[in-house]
């Protein structure tokens, strides 16, 4: 499968996965949330576009490892991938020479200072832990601490103290607002459980990248008039990557009405959009986590292979 047609597909059924879940305020990302960063073998989490997509496949399927691999990966651990399997295409970005590379059609297009590299796309494909044999001990090195427990929300809490940022909490609305530089979310009393109280914290968090001071992420000469909608749509990624890293329920936010039509409207229109929303929202996580002193889920690391 090539790049491009993959990110169709992808595109296609968040979109699917938006469009039925509008009456429940379901959203596709929420399964990446609930399930945990996906892993590979090897102990790398899935990151961007994938990490949203695999968690969306191992749902659809009931599968709940979130432990993936190539199949000749699952064979370096001594497991096999069983007959007639079908694999999940995901997508790997390398930086390749422009002259060798010049033809590919998978190009991102975007090259380095000198103008002698670019980012390629490839697609290749993984097969879940539920779909090979000898995978258990695989499985059991993951370590995990059950979801919203405790721990989680007091690392959560400490997460947040340590990044610093203005936090003022009350009143009855979550925002973040850039003429002060706050973010200001309700108390934790006006939430239904804590995990919802910090789930919303981070997506104002990813918000706070946005500045100009930081990440100075801009999405009006990407989007247009739908800026302000792809900036909600990647802090709802955001959101659901660092619920999905820090094992915390994703919050439900039935105040985002207003930016359902802008989220489809900008997916339909360039299935690219995807790519930059899910890169910058991964951006915004990682600048967190670097802030944070925390560059990987303390909590939900698999253990060395």
């Amino acid at each position: 499968m090539k790049a491009d047609a993959l990110f169709e597909q992808v595109t296609a059924e968040i979109v699917t996965a938006i469009e039925h879940g509008a009456g429940t305020w379901r959203m596709p990302w929420h399964a990446l949330a609930d399930a945990g960063s996906p892993t590979s073998i090897d102990g790398r989490a899935y990151r961007g576009m994938n990490a949203l997509w695999l968690p969306m496949i191992a749902a659809s399927r009931d599968w709940s490892a979130g432990l993936w691999g190539t199949y000749r990966g699952w064979q370096r651990y001594d497991a096999q991938v069983r007959r007639g399997e079908n694999g999940t295409p995901v997508v790997l970005w390398k930086r390749l020479d422009f002259k060798l590379d010049a033809a590919d059609d998978t190009s991102s297009g975007e090259s380095d200072a000198s103008g002698r590299s670019r980012l390629v796309a490839r697609a290749f494909t993984v097969f879940a832990a539920e779909q090979v044999d000898g995978a258990d001990e695989l499985i059991e090195r993951r370590q995990r601490v059950e979801r919203d427990a405790p721990e989680r929300i007091d690392a959560a809490e400490a997460f947040f103290q340590a990044i610093g940022a203005r936090v003022e909490v009350g009143g009855n609305q979550a925002c973040y607002k850039p003429g002060t530089d706050t973010i200001h979310v309700p108390t934790l009393a006006q939430f239904d459980s804590a995990a919802h109280f910090y789930g919303v914290q981070a997506h104002e968090h990813v918000h706070w990248t946005g500045d100009p001071s930081r990440l100075n992420r801009d999405l009006s000469g990407r989007f247009g008039s739908d800026a302000y909608a792809a900036e909600e749509l990647v802090a709802e990624l955001g959101a659901a990557m660092w619920c999905a890293q820090a094992g915390i329920s994703a919050a439900t936010r039935e105040d985002h009405a207003a930016y359902l039509a802008g989220w489809l409207r900008v997916l339909k229109t360039d299935a690219r959009a995807l790519v930059t929303v899910t890169g910058r929202a991964q951006a915004a996580v990682d600048d967190l986590n670097r802030r944070a002193g925390s560059q990987a889920p303390a909590l939900d690391e698999p253990a060395a292979a």
